[in-house]
């Protein structure tokens, strides 16, 4: 019970409190003081603890649920990226050059322009940009423009030569610069060749990284997210810049999230120098799982697939798979946990294998399990068998379901009817492996509601396909908010967070109206009226 000494300095009434605990009922109101939850209860009740100075807030209705946690987020790459060219809702070529022409027409001949977002499976010709075309459109100007999975992009001439990439160029280890018949760059830059172009950028100044994170925090806080899981990209050299703006927010008490902040597979000796293990930090800032990739992405046709795309190869492993496996047992023995990223089923199939040969040798060992459960990203297709096999294993998987609905056509057009291995989600659930969701930001726009309502209704959002995409694959809206909420906190042994009980912190989302009620066509319309955050209200729009 509450002592007269510490009343609450708000009050959460008049509303429906999920409280996602197996088997407790809905609440109607809670109370918040210290930073944490109070009590839980109705609203008759949690008023009665009110004080003098408690601010009483009526819901009107709305459901309170946990803050979001999204558990694979390129918070450096989307807060820098918010200010370039916005792409991801073009519908074509010519859209898309015309965006390009008029960020290129506000700034000084020579000034990079940079934009991500684009999705050619989605316009009607249905094929990539080239350097011709940008040439033709922004002469004056470098442009690197990223596809919406961040696994390929497009250059311009200007931006090729500063690159210093020309016909003789070779394709670096891990990627691969596209050539037309002559042999000379299309413009198209899949994975780590990207990075050829992208190190021709003069990297921004500590304050306008440090001002880019706070800004993208103050909108994260107006989608509800709380928490994220900040990941590396593939060779990422930002990481440590990306690690000292964390800390340096941490430091100053401006840090508005719970982060959990992951660290380059190719830094591996250095982490295990260091002494660094995965959970070490504080309340609002960790480290996280040390992270690896075993191949690329559909879009760019580097996912690793067992058999061949319709319309390409076999995709590609980004990294020798002894390597890998030696550096999971690496990491796991210096209680360093390790996510990899695995997209085709050929990938996920080599690296579900590596899992289960570490478990083995540790059985026989006797070595304990990690304190933290190792990850996979993305299981986007993964074969019934295999999906079997994670029974056996003590694997926690992280998924994107917002991609859903960018993805039905490109693989529709690659895989045909084996598409419905693709985003198996009710398969990997009913597998018993901890499920967590994510929105793989900025490839996915980081409004949870999309990713609920894409892994519900496995629909666009103009409701197509009717049924559903492969709908024997649809989970419930309860399920997917334990995927943003409970499940994560619970694999990353976050005892405070992840539900709405006595002394767990206050994190909290506010909806427009209750989402475990309403149909699932709703979803699009729902938004966040207000979000807490360690017990302070840090959005509010009623």
């Amino acid at each position: 019970m509450i002592s007269a000494e510490t009343f609450p300095e708000i009050i959460l009434f008049n509303g429906k409190v999920a409280t996602l605990i197996a088997g407790q009922p809905c609440a109607e109101a809670l109370a918040v003081g210290q930073g944490c939850i109070l009590a839980v209860g109705s609203s008759v009740e949690i008023l009665e603890l009110a004080g003098p100075n408690t601010e009483k807030i009526d819901l009107d209705g709305r459901l309170a649920i946990p803050g979001f946690i999204d558990t694979h987020f390129h918070l450096y790459e989307w807060a820098l990226k918010r200010k370039g060219v916005k792409l991801d809702d073009v519908s074509c070529i010519e859209e898309m050059v015309t965006r390009v022409q008029a960020a290129a027409e506000a700034q000084p001949p020579g000034q990079w322009i940079m934009g991500q977002g684009w999705n050619e499976a989605d316009w009607p010709e249905s094929r990539m940009p080239s350097r011709e075309i940008l040439d033709r459109a922004v002469p004056d100007h470098p442009v690197l423009l990223w596809r919406c999975d961040l696994h390929l992009a497009v250059a311009n001439s200007a931006a090729l030569t500063l690159a210093g990439i020309d016909a003789g160029t070779p394709d670096p280890p891990d990627g691969r610069i596209e050539r037309d018949a002559r042999g000379e760059p299309t413009g198209i830059l899949r994975e780590l060749a990207i990075n050829l172009a992208r190190q021709a950028v003069a990297p921004p100044a500590a304050d306008q990284v440090m001002e880019a994170f706070e800004d993208a925090i103050k909108a994260l806080h107006r989608l509800g997210i709380t928490g994220i899981h900040d990941i590396r990209l593939m060779a990422d050299e930002d990481g440590a810049d990306a690690f000292r703006v964390f800390q340096e927010l941490d430091h100053q008490g401006r840090l508005g999230l719970r982060s959990w902040v992951s660290l380059p597979g190719h830094r591996l000796d250095e982490a295990i120098a260091l002494g660094l293990r995965t959970g070490f930090g504080n309340d609002h800032l960790r480290v996280g799982h040390v992270k690896y990739f075993a191949d690329g992405g559909m879009g760019a046709r580097t996912a690793w697939m067992i058999d061949p795309y319709l319309d390409a190869e076999h995709g590609m492993p980004l990294m020798d798979m002894a390597a890998l496996a030696r550096d999971i047992s690496k990491a796991d023995a210096a209680g360093l946990s390790v996510m990899v990223h695995a997209i085709g089923d050929r990938a996920n199939r080599e690296v579900i294998e590596i899992f289960a040969a570490l478990e083995a040798a540790r059985a026989r060992s006797g070595a304990p399990a990690p304190a933290i459960a190792h990850r996979i990203e993305h299981v986007q297709v993964i074969r019934p068998e295999d999906v079997a096999r994670l029974r056996k294993l003590n694997l926690a998987l992280n998924m994107t379901p917002a991609n859903l609905p960018l993805d039905i056509k490109l693989i529709d057009k690659t895989m045909a009817e084996k598409g419905r291995w693709a985003y198996a989600i009710r398969s990997l659930l009913d597998a018993g492996a901890p499920l967590m969701f994510s929105s793989d930001c900025p490839v996915c726009d980081p409004n949870p509601l999309l990713g609920i309502h894409a892994a519900v209704t496995r629909q666009r959002a103009d409701g197509k396909p009717e049924g559903g995409w492969h709908p024997e694959n649809r989970i419930t809206v309860a399920e997917a908010l334990q995927a943003y909420t409970a499940t994560p906190a619970a694999v990353h042994n976050a005892t405070e967070l992840g539900v709405l009980a006595v002394g767990k912190k206050a994190d909290i989302a506010v909806l427009s109206e209750d989402i475990l009620a309403a149909p699932p066509a709703r979803l699009l319309g729902v938004h966040i009226d207000m979000t807490l955050f360690d017990g302070r209200i840090v959005f509010r729009q009623f």
